[in-house]
């Protein structure tokens, strides 16, 4: 099978974030079928930030491709990102994504439930 893509353009993403992300969807939730939640494309555009947020009884991967970023990991350390790294968030822990360049931060993001879940 093949499809197009969907997007929605969000706001306050990770609930407190600041600017527009352009998420673009790659399967829906419902393909998912009940181990995750998210797996999409995401764009930050300059200025836009994926805010402060807990991942409880789920991990979310990210795969940088292009851009530069600012990581902020759970115990609060800030890394800055290129495309090819990976920031791993494990389950129980907090995080958030800042986009201070000039040019768009896009990264995969992959929200999949825990064993427990």
């Amino acid at each position: 099978m093949v499809k197009k893509e969907a997007y929605e353009i969000a706001e306050k993403l990770g609930g407190t974030g600041k600017g527009k992300a352009y998420i673009y969807h790659i399967v829906s939730e419902e393909e998912l079928y009940g181990q995750g939640k998210m797996y999409a494309k995401i764009v930050l555009p300059p200025g836009s930030t994926v805010g402060w947020h807990q991942h409880v009884g789920e991990t979310e991967p990210y795969y940088i491709l292009s851009g530069e970023g600012t990581f902020i990991d759970n115990d609060q350390s800030r890394t800055t990102v290129h495309a090819g790294d990976i920031c791993t968030i494990l389950p129980g822990q907090c995080h958030s994504l800042e986009n201070n360049s000039d040019q768009d931060l896009v990264f995969i993001a992959l929200i999949y439930f825990d064993a427990e879940h």
